[in-house]
This record gives structure tokens, C-alpha cells and sequence, in this order.
């Protein structure tokens, strides 16, 4: 029976059976029997390598530990507001604050102030769901994902891939002109429009066959 630990592009956790590529938490989000019973429990929410040390944890859900996530790309993690970890992606949690300074050089650019204020673009203030933002098709990056019909889609060039727990599967044409509904936030659709890669993929193989 798989576990309720793998997100979503719309940064719900789901129950199934593929893994993904990476790894990451929120906090301890489950009860003493392994239910998940919040959304998160920090701000610091953290994309992680899916190996590191060979440190291990098993059973995952372990009471009072922080919940094992599983995200099928870092486009994925994005999406979901999650960024890298500074421990086990050291180099890319540095290349990512120095472009955070350069997008944002009047704030500061310290892990608390970061996740304060991914925070707050990805979380509808006393609703805890998830806050959707409004952009021209036009200005978004390959990696950032948006919603149509409750479905959500990568964008990747002239295309928009179907997202599934497993991978990519189909597409459909990503319209030249109006006003999307983004679901990564701000902040890190600005990071992929610098052409992000990190140690984690930032796609998962699926999209190139899509």
C-alpha cells in the first residue's frame, strides 16, 4: 500500500507508488500512526537529493519525525514552493541565494527571510490553500506550471505537458496570447527563467517523450 507522501503540482500529497526523482519535507505533518493530518507544519519547506551520505530512514512516517516528501521532478518542488536544501544541495542552495540577491537585492537573503517570503506566495493567507497568481503566457520559463481545468500542465516551449504521478503524458499547445494561472510562485518562476539546473532534474526523463 503506498504511502500519502508524494505531491502534486498543486502541492497536495497523494498515495502512490512512484517514487520520483526527488526528495524533500515540510515538517512533521503525520500523526503517531503515519496519517497525514496538516498541510505543513514549518515555513521551511525544502527540496532534497534523493540520496545523501547514505543516510536512510526506515519505516518512513516515523512519529514525531518530519514527513518523508517525494516529488516527481525539482519542476514539480518548484511548483509546490519548495526550494533546495541548503545540507544536502549545499552548491545549489548558494547559487540559489545569489540569484534570490539579484532578483530581490533590496530584501534580505537569508533562509528565513526566503521562506517567509515564499511563504507568502504560496500559501492563500488563512486558508492554507494553495495561492494561485495571474502572468501573460508569454513571460513564462520552461519548468513553471499552470492550471487549465483543474489539470495541471508543465510548460515546456510551445507545449504543455500532462502531469502524472509517474511522469509526463501528453500535451497540448500552450496558447500564444491572454493570461495564464500559475501555480509556481513568483519567486521561483523568476529562478527558472534564469535557466536553473541543480543537482536534482530539474524535469523528469518523461517530458522529452512527451
Amino acid at each position: 500500500m503506498p504511502l500519502r507522501n508524494r505531491v502534486t503540482p498543486f502541492s497536495e500529497l497523494v498515495a502512490d507508488p512512484a517514487r520520483g526523482l526527488v526528495y524533500g519535507n515540510r515538517g512533521c505533518m503525520h500523526d503517531a500512526s503515519g496519517t497525514i493530518r496538516r498541510p505543513y507544519a514549518v515555513r521551511r519547506w525544502i527540496a532534497c537529493r534523493l540520496e545523501f551520505r547514505g543516510w536512510k530512514r526506515a519505516p518512513l512516517l516515523q512519529p514525531g519525525k518530519f514527513t518523508e516528501l517525494f516529488f516527481l521532478d525539482e519542476a514539480t518542488a518548484f511548483a509546490a514552493g519548495h526550494r533546495p536544501c541548503a545540507l544536502c544541495r549545499y552548491e545549489d542552495y548558494r547559487a540559489f541565494v545569489t540569484l534570490w540577491h539579484e532578483l530581490h537585492p533590496h530584501d534580505p537573503s537569508g533562509a528565513d527571510e526566503i521562506d517567509l517570503r515564499l511563504h507568502a506566495e504560496r500559501v492563500e493567507p488563512g486558508t492554507r490553500a494553495q495561492r494561485r497568481h495571474v502572468t501573460p503566457w508569454g513571460s513564462l520559463p520552461d519548468g513553471a506550471f499552470v492550471v487549465l481545468d483543474e489539470e495541471p500542465l508543465l510548460v515546456l516551449g510551445g507545449r504543455l505537458l500532462r502531469w502524472t504521478p509517474g511522469g509526463y503524458d501528453g500535451s497540448l499547445a500552450r496558447p500564444r496570447s491572454g493570461r495564464a494561472t500559475v501555480l509556481t510562485p513568483p519567486s521561483l518562476v523568476a529562478v527558472l527563467a534564469t535557466g536553473w539546473q541543480g543537482l536534482v532534474p530539474l524535469l523528469h526523463p518523461s517530458a522529452a517523450a512527451s
